[in-house]
């Protein structure tokens, strides 16, 4: 946790950054979070994992890498903010199958603005999302804004009323 002056992706304003890459990134903290990552794939009983670029995308090699020693193997994508404008112009990267069930993983949810994006593209794809999580909840509306729109969400952190991860 970096403390400071920082905008975040919402453009709001926090006196601190929270790198989830950092752990995401840390063999030993990308372990416990791609087990707790399998644990809830598993439990859903979904084939495919994937999350917003460029954060997510650790965690989904990771957990994609792990499932297969798991005799659980998962295929992983990823979601680009926009369709890109040059070669196959795909906004979803990997090898997701429509109509499918997914898990979707996003290091911090702060707003929900990016992460709510994303889901679109998923639904706009029929594929049935039956579950968020993160490693961070900054409670700052974004949490709520899933569960208002009907998404099942978890995470493994979130920040209390003094502001301290919990």
């Amino acid at each position: 946790m970096e403390y400071g002056d920082f905008t975040l992706a919402s453009g709001m304003k926090s006196n601190f950054y929270f790198d989830g890459r950092l752990l995401s990134l840390d063999p030993i903290c990308s372990n416990i979070i791609t087990d707790w990552i399998l644990s809830n794939a598993m439990e859903q009983k979904v084939d495919f994992i994937g999350g917003p670029a460029v954060a997510a995308v650790p965690l989904i090699g990771s957990t994609v890498f792990h499932s297969f020693s798991k005799d659980y193997p998962l295929t992983g994508f990823f979601i680009r903010s926009d369709k890109k404008d040059h070669g196959l112009q795909k906004q979803i990267e990997g090898k997701l199958v429509e109509n499918s069930s997914a898990i979707v993983i996003d290091d911090t949810v702060s707003t929900g603005g990016s992460l709510l994006e994303s889901l679109n593209a998923l639904k706009q794809n029929n594929c049935e999302i039956k579950l968020v999580l993160s490693i961070l909840d900054r409670k700052l509306g974004g949490s709520e804004k899933l569960l208002d729109a009907g998404y099942k969400y978890s995470s493994i952190f979130e920040i209390n009323s003094e502001g301290e991860i919990v």
